[in-house]
């Protein structure tokens, strides 16, 4: 299992948190996530691509700024075209 970690400045409520939250659930491989309001960050774990993750995240309306992943962080993350 990994542990992913997603910068989203744009979570500011808890809307944010369960539109986010219902884009992941049903990702293949996903087994938990946590959205902080306060961090402004998702947080994956489980067996799911990285980019899947973010294409949801992105689908659901929102801009991933970052991620960390096993504590290696990479900034200005950019969405690949799809």
């Amino acid at each position: 299992m990994q542990r992913i970690t997603l910068s989203v400045p744009e979570i500011s409520c808890g809307h944010c948190v369960a539109a986010i939250t219902a884009a992941l659930q049903p990702l293949a491989g996903v087994e938990a996530t946590e959205v902080s309001i306060d961090a402004k960050t998702v947080t994956v774990d489980g067996l799911v691509e990285r980019d899947h993750i973010v294409a949801a995240i992105s689908g659901a309306g929102y801009e991933v700024a970052g991620y960390e992943v096993a504590g290696y962080e990479v900034a200005g993350y950019e969405v690949p075209d799809a």
